[in-house]
């Protein structure tokens, strides 16, 4: 239940980026459904890089998190969104990110999208 929760609240978090941050696009689809599937397919390749990689980057990084007292976050979240836009680029749901500052701000902001969508869902989904 717990990778389901992420899955949505990532797919959301994702689909809100995709119109705050201009270098940040998913591609265009015909249908309601089709963006639908581009936006469930790039939040479970997303999801599963913050379960399998990150935890390995963050590992290795913890002296820059030590030495910039968390700030180090931002750009590894930086990272792992552009690892997923690399990773999905070789299928047909491709996330688009045009550089290092829109996935440093788009980081930012699926962070705290996430964030928020956590704390209004009900119960622990930790």
């Amino acid at each position: 239940m717990t990778f389901l929760v992420r899955l949505v609240v990532n797919g959301l978090a994702i689909w809100l980026t995709t119109f705050i941050i201009d270098g940040i696009d998913l591609p265009a689809a015909s249908t309601t459904g089709e963006q639908v599937l581009t936006v469930a397919v790039v939040a479970l390749v997303f999801t599963l890089v913050n379960m399998i990689v990150r935890p390995v980057v963050a590992l290795l990084s913890l002296p820059f998190y030590i030495l910039t007292l968390g700030l180090f976050f931002v750009v590894v979240n930086a990272l792992m969104l552009m690892l997923t836009g690399w990773i999905t680029g070789f299928t047909d749901f491709g996330l688009v990110v045009d550089g290092f500052v829109p996935a440093l701000l788009g980081g930012v902001v699926i962070a705290v999208a996430a964030w928020i969508l956590h704390a209004l869902i009900p119960g622990d989904h930790r």
